[in-house]
């Protein structure tokens, strides 16, 4: 079974939103999913995602980070502080962004 990018973005969030689940059980549980001998998931993104949620961040802004910058993407560019700010000391390059 293929695990993907966005399979995983809404499993957290329904781990997180919807069962109230800490981030800890969270990370616990996708590295469970992805070490099954059955599922295939793209381990090195899966693995930043992780980084960025084990540091308090989002795990969808480490796997939407570490796509950009396997795609040529230099600049990780966001309107959330915190996200920038994680990745940037992931050693990510980020643009924070204004509104308005």
């Amino acid at each position: 079974m293929a695990v993907t990018f966005p399979t995983l973005c809404e499993f957290v969030w329904v781990l997180a939103r919807g069962y109230n689940r800490e981030a800890r059980e969270i990370i616990e549980a996708i590295r469970r999913l992805v070490e099954s001998a059955t599922v295939r998931a793209d381990r090195p993104a899966v693995d930043a995602g992780l980084a960025v949620l084990e540091a308090g961040g989002d795990f969808a802004d480490g796997v939407i980070a570490f796509e950009g910058r396997r795609l040529g993407g230099m600049v990780f560019t966001s309107f959330d502080r915190a996200a920038t700010e994680l990745i940037a000391a992931t050693g990510g390059e980020t643009k924070l962004l204004s509104g308005g």
